[in-house]
């Protein structure tokens, strides 16, 4: 018995474009997690990156017709949710929290309560850092960071220049290295038993 091959993202489109919801929500959920990745990056909030994807994926499939096949999906939906999040950020609606704490509250077995104080401090700081860059240069290091995409495919995916990448990048690391250079330097010298 022969397993059956996943179809091909662009037969996907292709019968999405034709009207299939099936296709779709293939489409879907093969880049539910990255575009909802992209969109949290960016706002900050899970429930606005729920709203920023959704609307996205609605964006996509009501501008499907225009899309050209021979392109790959991932950029043009990453740069419909970018957008988005960007323009949420931007906007008058806009209420940055911070990310609800995570779970690591309490030391992992075999370290001290020091350690993880200063591993929830270090956190708390560059969630401060991320959250205080500009929304452009935050979306940029988002995707090369987080999302690992390439200076191409944040390119495209943003609809800049390269070199434009590059320099948002690179203020955005500049911003965030001034901000946590105090930190780092504290936990440089605790680490080194100063």
């Amino acid at each position: 018995m022969h397993a059956v091959a996943e179809p091909t993202e662009a037969r996907l489109l292709a019968e999405a474009r034709d009207g299939s919801l099936l296709a779709f929500e293939e489409i879907v959920r093969r880049y539910q997690r990255r575009v909802y990745g992209i969109a949290l990056r960016i706002v900050r909030r899970h429930e606005v990156a729920d709203d920023v994807a959704q609307e996205a994926f609605m964006r996509a499939h009501q501008a499907l017709s225009t899309f050209d096949l021979t392109r790959p999906f991932g950029p043009w939906i990453g740069r419909i949710a970018s957008n988005l999040a960007i323009n949420h950020v931007r906007g008058p609606q806009a209420r940055e929290e911070p990310l609800p704490e995570g779970h690591a509250e309490t030391p992992a077995p075999g370290r001290g309560a020091l350690d993880a104080v200063l591993e929830r401090e270090a956190r708390e700081v560059l969630e401060q850092a991320l959250a205080d860059l500009p929304a452009e240069q935050r979306a940029v290091f988002a995707l090369r960071t987080f999302e690992e995409l390439s200076y191409r495919e944040i390119a495209e995916s943003l609809d800049i220049s390269i070199g434009t990448v590059m320099s948002r990048l690179s203020r955005a690391r500049e911003r965030l290295r001034g901000a946590l250079t105090p930190y780092l330097g504290l936990a440089t010298r605790r680490a080194e038993g100063g």
